[in-house]
């Protein structure tokens, strides 16, 4: 028995060692190599920069464009999905009532045209990227509301739309936020 104590005891001290000390060390090492120092992404706004966090927020404003929506409405310190799954009547309830009201703020578009990423919050329910195609959807909604050519605002999308990882990983994305922001610069200009 005290063989078995000995054993548990070193590799408890053994695993406390490697996950709370090497593992934390290693990640840090990691983030130092990074762009910021594994401190973020600096933006400016305003005037003074900001650090910029990679969290969804909430667009309504007909001016710009909307994001995913979100399940715990974009609180950091609640991320988590719904947990509803497809068939669940409430859930089906919510995704419809989100797709008449886009129809109803975006009256030339199509049922079919509406993008999922739209209509369904994502697992952590902070998700700021959408697909290209729900940028695209919304160029005409926004176009009237801001007095911008629908081609400025395609231009304006395809140039904050972020590229797969490596060329191969993932879907083209945009930041909403990020988009957003650069429509406000757009029309102050």
């Amino acid at each position: 028995m005290k063989k078995h104590i000995i054993s548990a005891t070193l590799l408890t001290v053994g695993l406390l060692l490697i996950l709370m000390v090497l593992y934390p060390l290693v990640i840090w090492g990691i983030a130092q190599a990074a762009p910021n120092r594994g401190k973020g992404f600096i933006t400016p706004v305003d005037g003074h920069k900001t650090y910029y966090l990679n969290i969804g927020q909430s667009f309504t404003k007909e001016g710009y464009f909307w994001g995913r929506p979100s399940a715990v409405a974009y609180n950091a310190g609640a991320s988590g999905a719904s947990n509803k799954g497809s068939n669940n009547k409430e859930y089906l309830q919510d995704v419809a009532k989100r797709l008449d009201d886009f129809l109803m703020k975006n009256p030339g578009v199509k049922r079919s045209e509406v993008p999922v990423d739209l209509l369904t919050s994502s697992g952590s329910g902070l998700d700021p990227h959408i697909s290209v195609q729900s940028a695209m959807v919304q160029v005409d909604r926004i176009s009237k509301a801001r007095k911008i050519s629908r081609q400025q605002l395609k231009e304006l999308i395809k140039a904050q739309t972020e590229q797969p990882f490596m060329g191969i990983f993932g879907p083209e994305k945009i930041n909403v936020v990020m988009l957003n922001r650069a429509l406000d610069k757009m029309n102050a200009q």
